[in-house]
């Protein structure tokens, strides 16, 4: 492209590697925390967080660092994504139109388990286009008042428009949607989810409530949690859809690539060294 890429998410996808990122809070001191981190993303998470719209522009704002900016860099190096509250059968739009408008590069819909629901996550992330328009599905209804958006992204209102737009749909847009399978509606109508709804960026599992629903909560490395995780990859691979795990670790992380994900979420390791160490050392 002769543009540059703003979503680095996107740009390591484009490059042919896999994409990783990490869910945080949406506040100044996790955003801060982020920076020297070689993550392409961070999910801001406000599903099972209090949605608080000021914190989502704060934990945006603090992602930005001057030195970057200075650099050339209009977008912050580490791209920020949300994740909304609403499942997807409650068919809530106003929360993607609030944080699109604020100027994230992503949503996460939690839960979306038809056709149906599917459409009205990437839906609501486009603005509407004329039918003629070859790009017209999904159509778009998304509302328009995107000026913290447009600042954010250090483009005019008309570049703007022009990039923010789902991919890899559009393969210049920067938007990109993350559609949540947790449960085993959603697996069973995934494929018909990915051949009639354009503009997915990726399929993130939730192993959390798809183990919960198949009666081994949080057994993510039990067999049927992992054959049912399976299945997803395999179909999201068969209709050439990014597949994600929220759940990476060292212990796991080889297996998963080897399995196909592209979309990796490692969390950040906080380790207590010296703190244990000490402990030990005092006889505690």
């Amino acid at each position: 492209m002769a543009e540059t890429r703003l979503n680095g998410v996107i740009r390591a996808l484009e490059s042919g590697k896999p994409a990783f990122a990490t869910f945080s809070p949406a506040t100044p001191d996790a955003a801060i925390a982020l920076h020297g981190t070689k993550y392409d993303g961070v999910v801001f998470e406000t599903e099972h967080n209090v949605w608080d719209g000021t914190n989502v522009r704060h934990g945006l704002q603090y992602l930005l660092n001057r030195a970057e900016i200075a650099k050339g860099g209009l977008a912050p190096k580490i791209t920020p994504i949300v994740r909304i509250p609403p499942n997807g059968a409650e068919m809530n739009q106003h929360f993607s139109k609030q944080a699109l408008d604020m100027g994230a590069f992503g949503i996460v819909w939690p839960h979306v388990s038809t056709v149906e629901q599917a459409y009205n996550a990437v839906s609501a992330c486009r603005y509407p286009t004329m039918k003629e328009n070859p790009l017209h599905e999904p159509f778009g209804q998304r509302g328009d008042g995107p000026h913290g958006a447009v600042r954010y992204w250090g483009l005019s209102q008309q570049e703007y428009y022009e990039r923010a737009d789902v991919w890899p749909l559009n393969p210049k847009g920067e938007i990109f949607v993350i559609l949540m399978i947790e449960d085993l509606e959603g697996l069973q109508n995934l494929d018909e989810m990915l051949k009639k709804v354009k503009g997915i960026g990726a399929i993130l599992i939730g192993e959390g409530d798809l183990s919960q629903e198949l009666g081994y909560a949080r057994q993510y490395e039990h067999p049927v949690v992992l054959d049912h995780m399976r299945k997803i990859v395999e179909t999201a691979k068969a209709n050439n859809v990014v597949v994600g795990h929220p759940h990476v670790d060292a212990k796991n992380v080889e297996r998963v690539l080897n399995e196909g994900y592209r979309f990796l979420m490692p969390a950040p390791e906080r380790t207590f060294n010296g703190l244990n160490k000490g402990l030990e050392l005092a006889g505690r």
